[in-house]
């Protein structure tokens, strides 16, 4: 179970952090979403122990990450898949990771073998590896203690159409066996193939979360006209709200039936009307992170080396 409370973070007069609060639930996946400069780093540093907070707690089973004894063997992490030496082999990273952890040897093969990196490649050096296989690395560094939590930074960086949907599976057999995963990615589509929750951030705070069938499920009207202006400005006179959908679509906070009829009104004849679907997520991203909805983004938070307590 990861929890966090009330969290805040303050770096100087910049607020990284406000009040964020929220859960993940054992046999579940989460997907934590924002713009950059949402916030999402600094609270997934928080949960991890790279950052202290201001107030209030991020807690894996109760414990802060710096409680946890043997911390690798309850939580898996990978938030830079760069950060590893460029001059190891993929074997030779896995089997000092196992020695600090206190694992079986041969837990370096399984692992290499369940991210797709046994045989040449784990022998392969760190440096060589394309961005596709550090992730492949990182995932198996994460998956080395065998935690029951993962805590995972774009994870699917670099990873060709083949990868992401291995990932998909794993992630999902992980959480399906009762794990805990807690996944910050901007590919939208597999966010909302895999999560069974979403948590929004936006300007430093929660905007929306909870499951993902109940808030993508009211994501509107998707509509269109060969003049977008005149389109937005019938709905608007409707009184019913619209943001900016793909190509030169628009999604409109109302049913079916009300934006036909509001474009009726104003005669702009539509080229296309139907429920908002297929690119849900996105269009529930936009309306709650776009400049329509005041998330601004907070300013990067700085990098600052911090005494561990």
């Amino acid at each position: 179970m990861i929890s966090v409370e009330h969290l805040t973070k303050r770096y100087g007069a910049q607020l990284a952090v406000s009040d964020v609060s929220f859960s993940c639930a054992p046999g579940t996946v989460t997907g934590f979403l924002g713009p950059n400069g949402a916030g999402k780093s600094t609270t997934l540093r928080a949960l991890c122990g790279l950052t202290l907070p201001t107030t209030g707690t991020a807690t894996i089973g109760g414990r802060r990450y710096r409680e946890l004894p043997n911390a690798g063997r309850h939580i898996g992490v990978l938030l830079d898949a760069g950060a590893q030496h460029a001059g190891r082999t993929g074997r030779e990273a896995l089997t000092l990771s196992a020695m600090v952890l206190g694992v079986a040897p041969r837990r370096v093969d399984e692992v290499l073998e369940q991210v797709g990196l046994a045989g040449k490649p784990a022998g392969k050096r760190v440096g060589k590896y394309s961005l596709g296989m550090r992730q492949r690395l990182g995932l198996a560094s994460a998956l080395l203690g065998d935690p029951q939590v993962l805590v995972l930074d774009e994870p699917a960086n670099g990873l060709d159409p083949e990868g992401i949907f291995w990932m998909r599976g794993l992630l999902r057999g992980f959480a399906d066996r009762g794990g805990t995963v807690l996944l910050s990615s901007h590919l939208l589509r597999e966010v909302e193939a895999v999560a069974d929750r979403l948590v929004v951030i936006a300007g430093g705070r929660i905007v929306a979360q909870g499951g993902s069938e109940e808030l993508l499920a009211g994501t509107g009207t998707l509509v269109r006209a060969r003049d977008r202006g005149a389109l937005a400005a019938a709905l608007a006179a409707a009184g019913i709200g619209a943001t900016a959908g793909s190509a030169d679509s628009l999604v409109a906070d109302g049913t079916a039936e009300a934006v036909g009829l509001a474009a009726a009104r104003s005669g702009v004849p539509l080229l296309e009307l139907r429920p908002a679907g297929g690119d849900r997520l996105e269009e529930l991203f936009r309306s709650l992170t776009g400049p329509s909805a005041g998330g601004a983004p907070t300013a990067t938070a700085p990098q600052i080396q911090e005494t561990r307590a």
